[in-house]
């Protein structure tokens, strides 16, 4: 199997690295098929876009015309023969800007309609990647029910289909579960062993493997930011506080949801009860925390599960902040 080459950070390309399991999964779903569309969650920059890129490289080994469409970037892959399916995704990514991502979000089903209806194809895949964001959450639900239309009433017969939508988007994954149109599967940051296979392909100077580690918890797209910034972890930290507008976030709370704050920085499952509720869902919608994180059971997840507990790391038994940099811009906001 190919590895793809991805963009990392600036002026660096780095091969796929690790995500073993995950890949099995995916070569699972290309012998079966998907019963119903896969949504799969996780931490923003966890390695979501990496994994669908791979994925797309192994249905094209099992025959499938693979569709790979990221609407938020305006970009897209097709492995197939059909010329105008190509044609018309490129056409879309033309688009201004606005109009362009909505347009391959939606261009995305029917082009796989047509590669099943018009083109008879009997192996037919689709990978979205954000379309969330683009949509709107409020749409969330229905794109997840068309999705399932491919699946249950295609145009015409098919073999096999296989279609997977990721999300970083904490409140996505409310709106898609009140119904049973997918199955939703959580994907976590890099294992210590595939954090270690990308840390290789890092060209030095860089820190200490185990420091990487301490500061990203697994995190690529952490990686990347550190790597962009010459290893500064206070410009990351200080680019996240403003780029989520903590010191108003952290302003507008009344004292007991500073204290509840103060004691989730230290342990995140202290916010896993009643009254923190609606504190919980402000940092889910902040996208600094993932909450209700299922059992790891392998069965239930993308990928390796996370630890059981890892309060170093700051991943509670139910609660987890997304990586350690997202604790630390809260708490430096805090003190």
């Amino acid at each position: 199997m190919r590895r793809v080459k991805l963009s990392f950070a600036r002026g660096l390309e780095v091969e796929f690295a690790d995500r073993g399991r995950a890949i099995k999964q995916v070569e699972d779903f290309a012998e079966g098929g998907t019963r119903y569309p896969i949504v799969v969650f996780g931490p923003e920059g966890c390695g979501k876009t990496a994994w669908l890129k791979q994925s797309v490289e192994v249905l094209r080994g099992y025959g499938y015309d693979a569709i790979y469409i990221d609407p938020l970037h305006k970009k897209f892959i097709a492995y197939t023969d059909v010329e105008d399916v190509v044609k018309r995704l490129a056409n879309a990514t033309a688009e201004v800007i606005g109009v362009a991502e909505v347009k391959l979000a939606t261009l995305a089903i029917d082009v796989v309609k047509e590669l099943i209806g018009v083109w008879r194809r009997k192996y037919v895949a689709i990978l979205v990647d954000e379309v969330f964001q683009v949509i709107g959450i409020d749409k969330a639900e229905m794109y997840v029910k068309s999705l399932l239309n491919l699946v249950e009433y295609p145009p015409e017969g098919y073999e096999k289909i296989v279609v997977i939508a990721a999300t970083s988007e904490g409140l996505s994954r409310i709106e898609i579960g009140r119904h049973r149109w997918s199955e939703i599967m959580p994907i976590w940051n890099m294992t210590s062993e595939g954090f270690k296979e990308l840390y290789a392909e890092i060209p030095n100077p860089k820190p200490p493997l185990e420091d990487a580690w301490k500061m990203t918890g697994g995190n690529p797209d952490i990686l990347a930011k550190l790597i962009n910034s010459n290893w500064d972890s206070n410009e990351v930290i200080e680019k996240m506080v403003e780029g989520r507008k903590l010191r108003s976030f952290i302003a507008s709370l009344s004292i007991h949801e500073r204290k509840w704050l103060l004691e989730a920085v230290e342990d995140p499952d202290t916010l896993f009860m009643r009254e923190r509720m609606p504190l919980l869902n402000k940092l889910v919608e902040l996208n600094l925390i993932v909450d209700d994180i299922p059992e790891r059971k392998q069965y239930l997840w993308i990928d390796e599960p996370p630890p059981e507990r890892n309060l170093e790391l700051g991943i509670g038994r139910h609660v987890a902040w997304q990586t350690p940099i997202h604790r630390e811009a809260v708490k430096r906001v805090m003190e």
